[in-house]
């Protein structure tokens, strides 16, 4: 049986985020994520979850400064990024949701790629006896230009590399779309490593920082 997680990110987005959780419920859906939750006290969270009987799947890391889409892999920001996983895995832990997506941030060439994966190597070994998977997730440069990740395969060396069972694929369809095409047999080529995936119906999508 198929089962829907709604993004709160895009799905009642106006409301409060428990308010959202409960409207999620209203609606029939069986899960619920989120991309910031940080400003809203995770006891609130709690409460929502456990009145409607949701998970709550993922959130991600949060997005830097204007324009950066994140800071896990731009050189000499390392402190900030890695401060930022943290709070993150606390407050995931504290709301008892599975993933985090570390978002990358706008950058290029080797030394981020290097960056990026001591970032995610420090972010899988704190997030493993808290039993959080870590998700990265490719954007397209079209609507999010610069982006680090933009590629199933760039990313699967990323996961590779890295070496930790508890680094997954996040792979959002609009995304792979636009920049690779072929949804389904992308799908099944990365069927090993997939954490999670996201899908869209309709109009404009980004996952992109405000």
């Amino acid at each position: 049986m198929t089962r829907f997680s709604a993004n709160l990110g895009f799905l009642w987005a106006d409301l409060p985020l428990p308010q959202a959780i409960r409207a999620a419920r209203r609606a029939g859906f069986d899960a619920v994520e989120c991309h910031w939750p940080h400003e809203v006290p995770p006891e609130q969270v709690v409460a929502a979850l456990a009145e409607t009987g949701l998970p709550m799947l993922g959130l991600n890391t949060r997005c830097g400064r204007p324009g950066e889409n994140g800071l896990a892999a731009l050189p000499g920001r390392e402190a900030e990024a890695r401060a930022e996983i943290e709070r993150t895995l606390d407050y995931a832990a504290a709301i008892g949701c599975g993933t985090v997506h570390v978002m990358a941030g706008n950058a290029d060439g080797q030394t981020a790629e290097r960056v990026f994966l001591a970032n995610l190597d420090h972010a899988c070994r704190l997030a493993r006896p808290l039993g959080i998977t870590i998700l990265i997730e490719p954007l397209n440069r079209h609507d999010v230009p610069g982006y680090f990740l933009t590629g199933s395969d760039q990313a699967t060396r990323i996961i590779e590399v890295a070496g930790h069972d508890n680094l997954r694929l996040m792979f959002d369809c609009y995304h792979m779309q636009i920049m690779e095409g072929d949804i389904s047999r992308r799908l099944r080529a990365h069927l090993g490593i997939l954490g999670h995936v996201q899908i869209a119906f309709g109009g404009r999508r980004t996952t992109g920082c405000p």
